[in-house]
């Protein structure tokens, strides 16, 4: 048996007024659910997209008994996120102070054999291991569409004036499309989900410099959070990492 060891966090970042991210970890008797949730709208409607998609994905999954399969875990994942975005949107057109509002989704299914990892915009998924450090998800944004079909760099899109346009977000329309992958998850391996007010603050080298440092999780991420906000700390600033070590399956966080 192995131990998975979990930190979540979650910041207001030097500038915003106010944290419209949500995070969440959740244990059930199959693994643990972790999501990052970056809200968008007017005022305070972020709070509440985010605030609804967070606590909605607690109480579906606390009814999950079981989860044969990656494609099990898959399927759970697609029609979750489209309960949730259901739920949201109906809200944003009952409440017109919540109208336009969503959030970005990014989440992971711990299990001992697998995670699964979904997502929705431009919040990411990292994965750490022996081998080197991958980024998992691919941003549904304008800009890495630019990248994609190569009309503009890596480098340009990081100061692309259109940077935060999103191509898909949970809550903001009748219907959405979930992203998932299971991938395997090992002893040792670390995965790091997290919003843009992270990846917008960090490179991927000062992202794995840290990931690497055999800290205890709590201290690796609010260095992270530090870090962010040193360089600016223009945006709020959400991440969950989860690690998996020898021993009996377990859970710590913050």
């Amino acid at each position: 048996m192995t131990k998975v060891e979990t930190f979540y966090m979650s910041d207001r970042g030097k500038v915003r007024q106010h944290n419209e991210d949500s995070v969440g970890v959740f244990n059930n008797e199959i693994g643990i659910l972790a999501i990052v949730a970056d809200g968008m709208g007017g005022h305070l409607a972020g709070d509440v997209a985010s605030q609804m998609t967070i606590q909605t994905f607690q109480s579906l999954w606390e009814n999950v008994k079981q989860l044969d399969s990656p494609k099990d875990a898959e399927n759970w994942f697609i029609h979750t996120a489209l309960e949730v975005n259901k739920t949201v949107y109906e809200h944003s057109l009952a409440n017109p102070e919540c109208q336009g509002m969503g959030t970005t989704i990014v989440g992971a299914i711990i299990t001992e054999e697998f995670a699964t990892i979904g997502h929705i915009g431009d919040s990411r998924c990292y994965l750490f291991t022996q081998a080197g450090f991958t980024q998992i998800t691919q941003d549904h944004s304008l800009v890495n569409e630019l990248v994609k079909s190569g009309q503009i760099s890596k480098e340009d899109a990081e100061h692309h004036p259109r940077k935060n346009v999103l191509l898909r977000a949970l809550g903001t329309e009748q219907t959405v499309e979930l992203d998932v992958k299971t991938i395997g998850f090992e002893e040792n391996d670390i995965l790091l989900i997290c919003s843009d007010g992270l990846t917008n603050k960090l490179t991927d080298e000062e992202i794995s410099s840290e990931l690497i440092k055999s800290h205890s999780l709590d201290i690796i991420g609010k260095t992270l959070i530090d870090i962010a906000n040193e360089n600016g700390g223009e945006d709020n600033i959400s991440l969950v990492i989860v690690k998996r070590t020898a021993n009996e399956l377990g859970e710590a966080s913050c």
